[in-house]
């Protein structure tokens, strides 16, 4: 029987990593979180990966501003710990999906990015998950597999959707930013596709490389809150469009977070759909519950 360890498994994302995998029960999984398993430990990352097929790796420093601040500390995870992983993957012959951001590029393109476009991170958070790229790559040339993804969004942590629909119990109108571009992604889709990317891999048919896991389309924070709204049965024109200089953060964030996906055909597994009929899906879903309401 195929084993399988989940990392960061009490994470939104591991926690639907989690959920999908109940559904197999022809995988033995393991799920670790933070308080199992601390990356930046090496002897204990190499006795969790011990006899497992198959490493996810949804540990992950999240916060991108405390990053700016303690940049140290967040490629401790986000670099230094996922080359532990690869590592104690490589010493054991067993995969490695370690999932990373749109963060590692530079933001500033008007085409969807390739998985081979240059990288060059234009903050601490995407200089940390770069760093844990390059461990992969250079440990696990032939068993190492980025899965890139950004604007998560689910029912189990903090994030753009549940925030404004939180903030629309307090405000009357809210003031979103709409110019940033990015593809919005409900996390429970992505652990369905990195647990099929899983299954590829341990077949042969998916290569080893960068993979971009993102929804397809595109549209800006404003767009997506006025979706968001729209299916919580609230009225969309209570947000408000603005632009990224009124509200200043300490890390610099993307202006254009748009990924292309064509690795997923050369691996014989489907495209993404397209964000807003995801965002569909993810209100109208019944498990995972999610923290918002459906008109």
């Amino acid at each position: 029987m195929t084993r399988l360890l989940v990392t960061g498994a009490g994470g939104m994302l591991g926690r639907d990593l989690v959920t999908v995998l109940e559904t197999r029960p022809d995988l033995k999984v393991t799920a670790a979180a933070r308080a199992d398993l601390d990356v930046t430990d090496p002897t204990a990352v190499r006795a969790a990966v011990a006899g497992h097929d198959v490493v996810i790796n949804a540990a992950a420093w999240t916060n991108v501003d405390g990053a700016e601040v303690d940049e140290a500390a967040a490629t401790a995870v986000n670099g230094h710990g996922v080359a532990n992983l690869a590592a104690a993957c490589a010493t054991g012959g067993t995969r490695l999906i370690q999932v990373s951001t749109d963060y590692v590029l530079a933001g500033d393109a008007d085409s969807p990015y390739p998985e081979d476009a240059p990288t060059a991170p234009v903050n601490a958070y995407g200089r940390g998950k770069l760093v844990g790229e390059q461990a992969v790559a250079r440990l696990l040339p032939d068993t190492g597999y980025v899965v890139r993804t950004a604007w998560l969004y689910g029912a189990h942590g903090p994030n753009f959707v549940a925030t404004m629909l939180r903030l629309a119990e307090q405000r009357e109108h809210l003031d979103v930013v709409d110019d940033q571009h990015g593809q919005p992604t409900w996390s429970y889709r992505l652990a369905e596709r990195l647990v099929a990317l899983a299954d590829a891999a341990l077949d042969g048919r998916a290569a080893p490389g960068v993979y971009h896991g993102t929804c397809a389309g595109q549209t800006t924070w404003y767009g997506l809150a006025r979706a968001a709204f729209t299916l919580a049965g609230l009225d969309p024109d209570r947000i408000r469009p603005t632009t990224s200089d009124r509200y200043p953060r300490p890390a610099p964030r993307p202006a254009y977070s748009v990924l292309g996906h064509s690795r997923w055909a050369v691996a014989g597994l489907p495209p993404f759909p397209d964000w807003h009929s995801t965002l569909v899906d993810a209100f109208h879903s019944p498990a995972p519950p999610a923290p918002w309401k459906v008109a």
